[in-house]
């Protein structure tokens, strides 16, 4: 069972294809559907 759930998960996941973005990612950075959020300091929460 635990072989099928995993073969299930692995269909939706994404590869890494920027290994340069990772630490970015780890960081906090907001990606949103690809392209880097830029935060103004103002609307930071």
């Amino acid at each position: 069972m635990a072989f099928k759930l995993i073969e299930s998960a692995q269909a939706r996941w994404r590869a890494v294809n920027a290994p340069h973005l990772v630490a970015l990612m780890r960081a906090g950075t907001r990606f949103e559907r690809g392209p880097l959020v830029e935060c103004d300091e103002d609307t930071a929460a």
